[in-house]
């Protein structure tokens, strides 16, 4: 429960950071400006897009942070064992990072009406997601004919069950992705696309976050951190 307490303090303290960029928290009725528009000059107002995502970006960090909570607690019991992770996930967790540099450099060539250059990024950014995810399918693979099955031991079927949703969401990414790149194949990217490419990359930087978190994890590299986190909380 401690654990869950400072990841969630964690994750909040990163999306208030991400909401006061945006400007969410301001106070528009105390900014100097115009008494018919209520918005200082030259500060747009937030997209809904965007307080959308943020919203589910934070559902989905509570999501994980109560695996993560669960995780945890399972360790304690005498019949957890880890299980070994598969060196194809180092490569996996290389092409998420390449995946989201692309998405980096396709908004920032977006934004600079270098159209063509943002597509290929694009693109690219699709290819390594559907890598990272056959690299994981192999990584399971691996751990079946090595006979670390589901129902073996209690680890096993937490890294399947975690690995498999954060799976779940890239997928949803790149489906998010496909929309946008279909959308905007021809013609000249406007504020709208700029938006969604943003918004991508945005979801896509999370992803690569948790997934870092989840690795860490897998790996026992967390251990020591939460040591430390319990020492401090009791």
């Amino acid at each position: 429960m401690n654990v869950t307490l400072v990841f969630l303090a964690v994750i909040f303290a990163i999306a208030a950071w991400w909401l006061s960029r945006q400007r969410l928290f301001s106070k528009p009725w105390l900014e100097v400006g115009h008494a018919h528009d209520p918005r200082p000059r030259g500060r747009p107002s937030i997209p809904p897009a965007k307080i959308g995502l943020g919203v589910f970006l934070a559902v989905v960090a509570a999501l994980f942070s109560l695996f993560i909570s669960a995780y945890f607690m399972r360790m304690a019991s005498t019949d957890w064992w880890s299980t070994p992770m598969p060196k194809i996930l180092w490569l996996n967790t290389a092409i998420l990072a390449l995946g989201s540099l692309l998405l980096h450099a396709a908004r920032v060539t977006a934004e600079q009406h270098r159209d063509e250059a943002s597509r290929t990024a694009m693109i690219a950014a699709l290819a390594a997601g559907l890598a990272f995810l056959a690299g994981q399918v192999f990584a399971w693979r691996e751990l079946t004919d090595a006979g670390f099955l589901l129902a073996d031991n209690p680890a096993n079927s937490f890294f399947y069950m975690i690995s498999g949703m954060h799976g779940l969401h890239i997928l949803g990414g790149l489906f998010a992705l496909t929309r946008v790149i279909v959308k905007t194949r021809t013609g000249p990217m406007g504020e709208k696309a700029v938006l969604s490419i943003t918004l991508c990359a945005t979801y896509w930087h999370f992803m690569l976050a948790v997934w870092l978190v989840l690795y860490a994890l897998f790996s026992g590299w967390a251990n020591d951190f939460v040591e430390l986190c319990r020492s401090l909380l009791t």
